[in-house]
């Protein structure tokens, strides 16, 4: 009672800020409580997986013995789910692809067990799976999430998109922000709904109807600040197509959306752009503000040409409304790293 009169006496918006800490702190420890069970869980199956791999080679036991260790196993433990013979199998994979990766190990830990089997079966080299394990850290990703990235060969386009500074896969990994939120040179947007024939408009409109899987393309670490965002300069209003704000950057990054190929001509307006937001826009503690001009195709030549005196933060990117055939990517790597070689 006298806890509750002192509370009464002070201001109401102290009294938000004591509960506010109070949640804050519950939250806390929620999310370190799920982060240990999840990491108990992870080991408890890496420690079976080691078990039944070792008694399997062993014993030299045929494939039926799984699924009768899962029958004893229902048996005599009925509620016990994820033990059935696909669950065993997975496991004992599980063990057996990073048993020897003193990187990797400790990381699948910081995931859940559904987005290590998705990785795990998904994936074909350590590196790849490597790839995907720390976006997921870094992005706390849903099911939904990844799946979507896997699909869609993310990691093949983020090894595109490193230009002349792609040597090998093993020097991104050592970067420092890898995987980073770079601006990838193919962008997938086939989530979008798009007539076969479409305009600019219907393109940013329906960018923004999905933007939550646009912010999931381009980057986590995106804040949507608005579409057709008004700039007045002189006595003339200009409208940028898509307005973001990057954490990790710390600075204001404007889309202009093409539906046909690069054109050099592109450049000078979104520099117009980029002037008027930092002149107008940028606070004091800001970066310069980012372009990015993504268009339905580019010529890779005319760009660099474009680009060679331009002295601004600007990103020639292409996307495309359909998955691209990994295999297309994969052969773009080789041609890629024949090249640096």
């Amino acid at each position: 009672m006298e806890v509750e009169n002192e509370l009464q006496k002070r201001d109401g918006k102290e009294n938000v800020s004591i509960v506010s800490d109070i949640l804050n702190v519950v939250t806390l420890h929620r999310q370190r409580t799920y982060r240990k069970i999840n990491e108990e869980m992870i080991n408890m199956y890496f420690e079976i997986g080691k078990y039944l791999s070792e008694r399997v080679k062993a014993n030299k036991w045929g494939s039926k013995i799984l699924e009768q260790i899962a029958e004893q196993i229902k048996k005599v433990q009925p509620t016990l789910k994820g033990f059935t013979r696909l669950g065993l199998y997975r496991m004992i994979r599980f063990y057996e692809t990073y048993r020897y990766n003193v990187i990797v190990s400790p990381m699948v830990e910081q995931i859940s067990w559904s987005n290590n089997i998705i990785i795990l079966e998904g994936t074909k080299t350590m590196e790849e799976k490597e790839f995907y394990i720390r976006l997921c850290i870094k992005n706390n990703y849903t099911k939904r999430e990844l799946q979507r990235q896997i699909k869609s060969h993310y990691y093949e386009r983020y090894l595109l998109s490193g230009g002349n500074a792609l040597i090998s896969t093993e020097k991104l990994i050592d970067e420092d922000d890898y995987p980073n939120t770079r601006i990838l040179d193919i962008n997938t947007l086939e989530f979008l709904d798009l007539p076969l024939a479409y305009k600019e408009k219907d393109l940013r409109d329906s960018i923004v109807e999905n933007l939550k899987d646009f912010i999931l393309e381009i980057g986590k670490d995106f804040t949507f600040m608005g579409k057709e965002y008004r700039i007045t300069v002189g006595n003339n209003d200009y409208y940028i197509d898509l307005l973001f704000y990057n954490r990790t950057a710390n600075c204001l990054v404007a889309f202009e959306l093409k539906i046909d190929e690069f054109k050099p001509e592109y450049l000078s307006k979104m520099n117009f752009y980029l002037e008027a937001l930092d002149r107008q826009e940028k606070k004091e503690d800001e970066n310069p503000s980012i372009g990015v001009i993504l268009c339905a195709d580019k010529d890779n030549v005319v760009v660099e040409y474009a680009m060679a005196r331009n002295t601004s933060p600007i990103i020639v990117s292409q996307y495309t409304t359909k998955i691209i055939d990994k295999k297309l990517l994969e052969n773009k790597l080789i041609e890629l790293k024949n090249l640096l070689m």
